[in-house]
């Protein structure tokens, strides 16, 4: 089955900005993105974690309370049709811990679109309001903040406004590692995220999933840890129906990072598509969490058999 899909986007609608991880690097790069958003016609307003530059700790944008005030705040106040993630980096979990998401209708999804850190948070929206979210680029970072023109902007709002026409991602530079064809609903984001949420309450098994990872700056040896600790977490893993495999940059030599994923997950038997253009430091597709899919492994696609976004409200 397809997660609650939020409705899709239309000029004049107003979304939130905030972080739930770490603080904007370069506040610059913030008001660039901003403009992004501003010249396809939405309605950006800015919370305070977004302007926060560390004042708890530096890896954190303010205190675990006002993060999880400002995330609790985009997603119940009916003025924001959607929210958008300035950055990642540190600290969604913590922000997770503090969250009472009793206080947040489930029957009114709101679009929200992050990647890296927000893994955490996109698995959690899954887990408890049964929501379809986006893996995708954040306001403040690469792709986003160069202006409408970026791929990965443009991408990600053709999802967002026209979801219909948005029926399957392609990648002709992918490699097949395991040949072969899978349905099922599409989970995953940031391997380390994936593991650290393993334990708690807002992990998401991947039984019959359409299971995607990805990963940054990490050594060859803890990247072979964190992909082991996801192999060996059966109640996890247990079922999956197919692996796509995005970018795994600055993790050590690339062929290492090759070998070392086709070994670990190679010999699961299911379909698993290797070097998809989602993630980090790459031309990024988004990824949407919580629908239903294809994978073709051999014809390298992702076809969507639910769309991915309701239809926009009147």
């Amino acid at each position: 089955m397809t997660l609650l899909r939020p409705p899709a986007l239309k000029p004049g609608d107003t979304v939130a900005v905030l972080c739930a991880s770490s603080p904007v690097e370069n506040q610059e790069h913030l008001e660039s993105g901003l403009r992004a958003l501003r010249s396809v016609g939405l309605q950006p307003e800015v919370f305070a974690s977004a302007r926060d530059t560390g004042s708890m700790y530096d890896y954190l944008a303010g205190d675990d309370t006002r993060r999880a005030e400002d995330l609790t705040r985009a997603l119940t106040d009916p003025r924001y049709a959607g929210v958008f993630l300035a950055c990642g980096g540190y600290g969604s979990q913590r922000t997770l811990e503090l969250m009472d998401w009793n206080t947040i209708d489930a029957a009114a999804p709101k679009v929200v679109v992050g990647y890296s850190d927000v893994t955490a948070l996109l698995e959690a929206l899954a887990v408890k309001l049964g929501w379809v979210s986006l893996f995708g680029p954040m306001v403040a970072c690469g792709g986003f903040w160069e202006g409408p023109e970026e791929y990965d902007f443009k991408e990600l709002m053709k999802l967002l406004y026209t979801p219909a026409d948005v029926k399957e991602l392609t990648f002709p530079g992918a490699r097949t590692l395991v040949p072969g064809v899978a349905e099922g609903l599409t989970l995953g984001g940031t391997a380390t995220l994936i593991a650290a949420n393993f334990g708690t309450d807002t992990t998401y098994p991947a039984r019959d999933a359409i299971l995607f990872l990805e990963d940054v700056d990490e050594f060859p040896f803890r990247m072979d840890r964190i992909i082991t600790q996801i192999r060996r977490s059966r109640s996890y893993l247990d079922g999956v129906a197919g692996i796509v495999l995005g970018t795994f940059t600055e993790c050590g030599d690339p062929e290492h990072i090759d070998r070392m994923l086709a070994e670990r997950f190679g010999d699961l038997g299911v379909p698993v598509l290797m070097g998809v253009n989602i993630g980090h430091n790459t031309q990024m597709q988004t990824y949407p969490v919580g629908v239903r899919a294809r994978l073709d492994a051999d014809n390298k696609t992702l076809t969507f058999l639910d769309q991915v976004l309701a239809d926009p409200q009147a």
